[in-house]
């Protein structure tokens, strides 16, 4: 097999390096990701579910060492998926062509994201499988961002457990009693160390709750149906213009507002 009909026929990473672009060298990829859906233009595809199968490249501007470990500096590989699963989730669509554009689209959104390299296949269709591939670049396709789930903030006041789990989507914020004696810097360090042992804490009696620490942790839990703890030092030390040394409501009410939120409850107080 020549290297063309490799780069053709080949997972779209292939295709990838045969098409690289300059200046672009991170790929993240994902192989045979499978979802059962109703799809297609045909009677015999109506009220019947049919899996689909999906190869995706995706060519990422590389954050280099400035990322470190930090898991919001990179392209989450839960991106690819979750751009998959909300356009099928969206509408009925009769072409895989119109799926196609949407997903690309929808992974494009991601600031990392330069190139898309999408393939479709149906493999129920007969004694062969059906496909489409397409590429798409950043700039030349447009979409609306997808929202997730906007969640209830309410803060945990210090020293306080959760005794009965609250109704989701929600954000627990844990408070703390304010450290002080240092310079600023350390005071707020310290304060959030505590809040964040509270976290642990609250999190450790219930297995619907999870400790989060980043942006990324904390979308996935949301959208996952699970109970979300926040450990804020991350989130507000990596942020500029975060209030890092306000009290526990000024935190609660900018995490709020980072995620559309209307506003923060106190736990007992809740609605």
């Amino acid at each position: 097999m020549s290297d063309e009909t490799k780069a053709v026929f080949g997972h779209p990473v292939m295709r990838a390096e045969a098409l690289a672009l300059e200046g672009v060298a991170d790929r993240l990829s994902l192989r045979d990701y499978e979802v059962a859906v109703e799809v297609g233009a045909f009677q015999l595809e109506r009220d019947v579910l049919q899996r689909l199968r999906f190869n995706v490249a995706v060519e990422i501007a590389s954050p280099g060492e400035a990322a470190g470990d930090d898991v919001d500096a990179i392209l989450s590989y839960d991106k690819i998926t979750e751009a998959i699963d909300y356009e099928l989730a969206a509408e009925r669509l009769n072409l895989l062509e119109t799926l196609a554009e949407r997903i690309a689209a929808r992974i494009l959104l991601e600031p990392q994201a330069k190139r898309v390299f999408l393939r479709i296949e149906k493999p129920d269709r007969g004694p062969f499988v059906l496909g489409l591939e397409i590429v798409r670049e950043v700039g030349l396709v447009e979409v609306e961002a997808a929202t997730g789930p906007v969640p209830q903030i309410i803060l945990v006041p210090a020293g306080q457990g959760v005794d009965e789990v609250p109704a989701g989507p929600v954000v627990l914020v844990p408070a703390a009693n304010a450290e002080t004696g240092y310079d600023g810097v350390t005071d707020a360090r310290m304060t959030s160390l505590e809040a964040e042992k509270n976290a642990w804490r609250i999190a450790a009696g219930h297995d619907q709750m999870d400790v989060i620490a980043t942006r990324t942790e904390l979308d996935w839990a949301l959208k996952n149906g699970r109970i979300a703890v926040w450990a804020p030092s991350r989130m507000l030390f990596d942020t500029p213009d975060a209030p890092v040394s306000g009290s526990a409501v000024e935190q609660a009410q900018w995490l709020a507002d980072e995620l559309g939120a209307a506003g923060v409850d106190t736990l007992g107080e809740a609605k």
